[in-house]
C-alpha cells in the first residue's frame, strides 16, 4: 500500500519537532473533510459515539437499512473525490499525513462495502445479540437525559434487529452466508436475552442495569421497554437464527470457497495488515516463524528440567493441576496482582503514560463459552468509564497460569490499554485521528508488548517464559492456519491439530481460536506481521543510534500519532532515527 507522504527531512523538521502547520486553504480543506467524516461516523454509528463520550445521539441505534448503507458509500466516494482535487504539494507535512490517512480509510471503506458485509453480520463472536447486551456497561448515566435517551434507544432494538434480519435474508438469497461452524452459540446468545423470565422481571435483563438505581423515576418506562420491546425482539431474532438462518449457512469454511472467493480474502489481508502481501507470502513467513519459535521453546523446556519430548511436555502442561486455578475469583485476583506489578515497571519503558485508568473484570457468562481467552474494552474519560481487561473464566481447566503474564501484558499494559488510551488522549491532533484503528498496528503492538515482559523481569520462571513463547507461537501459527483455511483448502481439524502440535495452548482455546479465524478471514494475520515490523524498526534504530538509542523515547515515538498503517509507521521511525542521529 503506497502513501503520499512528506519527505523524511520535512518530517524531521515539522512532524517530529512539532512545528505548527500553516493554515493555508489546502490545509483547511483537508481538516474540513476530516471533521465532516468524523461527524458522519458519529451520526451513523451512534452507539460508538456514545461510548466515545459524544452523547448527542444517545437515543439512536444504527440504521442498517439499504438506503443508509448506500448513503455511506456514496458519501465516502464524494469525499474521496473532494480530497483528490486538493493539491498535496500545498499541504503542510502534518496535514499531508492526515490526507494520506483519510484517503486510505475512504478507499478501504468503499472496497469493504463492495463485499456486502451487512449480509453476514453475525457469528458467535459478534453481532447485535452480543453487542447490544454489553452496551450499557460502556456508558455512564449521570443525568435524567441519559436515562431518557437510553429508554428511547431500548425502544429501537426491534427495528434494528429487523433490519439486520432483512440484510441476512438478502445474503441468503445471494448465496452469501458465513460458515455454519462460526454461528455456534449465536442463536442461544440471542435467546438467552429473550426469555419469559426476563419479560416478567425486566431487572434481570442485561440491558436493564442502568436502572438498578433505587426509586429511579423512569424505571417503569424501562420495565415496559424491556418487557414489551426488547425481550420479544431478541426471542424473534434468536428463533430466526436457530430455525431459518443457521440451517442454510454454508458448510465450507474457507473464504476462497465463499460466493466472493479469493478476492475477498486478499482484500481482507490488505485491510488488516495494511500491506500488499499474498496468501502464499504470509503462509511461508508463518512457517519460518513457527520453526524459529520451536527452537526457542526447546531451550526453555531444558531450563525446566523436564525429561521428555515436546509433545510430552505440552501434555504435562495441559494436565498438571498445579497450572490451573479452581476458583474464578482466584484467577481474576491473579490477573489484578499481575497488572499492578506491571504498572510499577511502566515508567522504565515509557516517558508518557495515559491518564485513563483500567481494571480487570470477568467476561459475561452468556458469551464466555464461545469467546476467546480475553479481550480489551476501551474506556472514556468523557464518560467516566475506565478501560477493561475482560478475562474469560469459563472452564478454568483451560486457563493455565503460565499464560497469564503475556495475556495481561497484551490486553492491559503496556499493550491495548496503554496504546489505545494514549491514542484517545492525543493533543494537538484532529479528533478524527483519535478514532483510527488499524489491526496490524493495534494487535502488532499488543504482541510486541508481551515481549517487553522480558525487559520487565516478568519471565524469570521458565514456565512463564514458555507461556510467552507459546503465545508468540500462537500468533505465528495464525499466519499458517489462516492462509491454510482461506486460501489452501485446510480443514478445521487440520488447523486444530497443527496448533495443538506446536504449542501448549489447550484444546478449548485452540478450537475457539480456529473458529475465530474461520469467521474473521485475515484479521489474525495482522498480529505477527505488525509485531515483526515494530521489532524490525527497533532493531534498525538500535543499530543506527548505538549508545544514543533511548528505548523510552522510541516507544513514545511509536505511539505518539495513534494507530497508523505500517508503511507510515516505517516512515516515522526512519525520520525519528535520522533526527536523533543528526542531533
Amino acid at each position: 500500500m503506497r502513501f503520499l507522504l512528506p519527505s523524511p527531512a520535512a518530517l524531521i523538521c515539522l512532524l517530529l519537532l512539532g512545528a505548527p502547520a500553516r493554515a493555508g486553504d489546502a490545509d483547511g480543506k483537508v481538516l474540513a473533510l476530516l471533521a465532516e467524516d468524523l461527524e458522519e461516523s458519529m451520526r451513523t454509528h451512534p452507539t460508538w459515539a456514545s461510548e466515545r463520550g459524544d452523547r448527542r445521539f444517545d437515543d439512536l441505534l444504527e440504521d442498517e437499512s439499504p438506503k443508509a448503507l448506500r448513503d455511506r458509500v456514496e458519501h465516502a466516494t464524494l469525499r474521496l473525490a473532494a480530497l483528490a482535487e486538493i493539491d498535496r504539494a500545498e499541504l503542510s507535512p502534518p496535514v499531508a499525513t492526515h490526507a494520506a490517512l483519510l484517503e486510505h480509510v475512504l478507499r478501504e471503506r468503499i472496497a469493504y462495502a463492495a463485499f456486502r458485509p451487512e449480509q453476514t453480520p453475525v457469528t458467535q463472536l459478534g453481532g447485535p445479540q452480543r453487542d447490544l447486551p454489553e452496551m450499557p456497561g460502556q456508558l455512564s448515566f449521570t443525568t435524567d437525559k441519559h436515562f431518557a435517551d437510553y429508554i428511547a434507544r431500548l425502544e429501537k432494538v426491534p427495528a434494528l434487529l429487523d433490519q439486520v434480519t432483512a440484510n441476512m435474508r438478502a445474503g441468503m438469497k445471494a448465496g452469501r452466508t458465513p460458515p455454519r461452524v462460526t454461528l455456534g452459540q449465536a442463536a442461544e446468545q440471542a435467546l438467552v436475552n429473550g426469555t419469559d423470565a426476563q419479560r416478567d422481571n425486566p431487572a434481570t435483563h442485561p440491558m436493564y442495569p442502568p436502572f438498578l438505581v433505587a426509586d429511579h423515576p423512569l424505571a417503569p418506562l424501562a420495565d415496559a421497554a424491556i418487557s414489551e420491546r426488547v425481550v420479544p425482539a431478541f426471542r424473534k431474532f434468536g428463533e430466526f437464527l436457530r430455525d431459518e438462518y443457521i440451517p442454510k449457512c454454508r458448510e465450507t469454511i474457507g473464504a476462497a470457497e465463499s460466493v466472493d472467493g479469493i478476492a475477498w480474502y486478499r482484500s481482507q489481508l490488505r485491510h488488516h495488515t495494511t500491506l500488499d502481501l499474498s496468501p502464499d507470502e504470509i503462509h511461508e513467513l508463518g512457517v519460518k516463524e513457527v520453526e524459529r519459535i520451536r527452537a526457542g521453546m526447546a531451550v526453555v523446556i531444558a531450563r525446566t528440567g523436564f525429561e521428555g519430548d515436546f509433545k510430552a511436555f505440552t501434555e504435562h502442561l495441559r494436565t498438571d493441576r498445579r497450572f490451573y486455578y479452581t476458583d474464578a475469583q482466584d484467577l481474576l485476583a491473579g490477573y489484578r496482582a499481575l497488572a499492578k506489578r506491571i504498572d510499577a515497571e511502566m515508567p522504565k519503558l515509557f516517558g508518557r503514560l495515559p491518564r485513563l485508568p483500567y481494571g480487570v473484570k470477568e467476561m459475561p457468562a452468556f458469551i464466555a463459552p464461545a469467546s476467546p481467552t480475553a479481550y480489551y474494552y476501551r474506556g472514556s474519560i468523557e464518560n467516566g468509564i475506565p478501560g477493561y481487561f475482560v478475562a474469560n473464566t469459563f472452564r478454568l481447566d483451560q486457563r493455565p497460569k503460565y499464560e497469564m503474564v503475556p495475556l495481561t501484558l497484551h490486553e492491559a499494559v503496556p499493550g491495548h490499554h496503554h496504546q489505545i488510551a494514549l491514542s484517545q488522549e492525543m493533543e494537538g491532533m484532529p479528533e478524527w485521528r483519535t478514532t483510527l484503528s488499524f489491526t496490524a498496528f493495534v494487535e502488532g503492538w499488543g504482541l510486541y508488548a508481551e515481549r517487553l515482559g522480558l525487559e520487565m523481569g516478568l519471565y524469570e520462571d521458565p514456565y512463564d517464559d514458555f507461556g510467552r513463547l507459546s503465545y508468540e507461537m500462537w500468533r505465528a501459527m495464525r499466519l499458517v492456519v489462516d492462509t491454510g483455511i482461506h486460501a489452501k483448502g485446510w480443514t478445521r481439524d487440520r488447523a486444530v491439530e497443527f496448533m495443538l502440535a506446536n504449542s501448549a495452548l489447550t484444546r478449548q482455546n485452540v478450537e475457539r481460536e480456529v473458529d475465530r479465524y474461520i469467521a474473521w478471514p485475515g484479521q489474525a494475520c495482522a498480529y505477527k506481521i505488525g509485531e515483526l515490523k515494530i521489532r524490525e524498526l527497533r532493531a534498525a534504530a538500535e543499530r543506527e543510534l548505538g549508545p544514543k538509542f533511548d528505548l523510552r523515547a522510541f516507544h513514545d515515538m511509536i505511539l505518539a500519532e495513534g494507530a497508523i498503517p505500517l508503511p507510515l509507521l516505517e516512515e516515522r521511525a526512519k525520520a525519528w532515527t535520522l533526527s536523533r542521529k543528526a542531533n
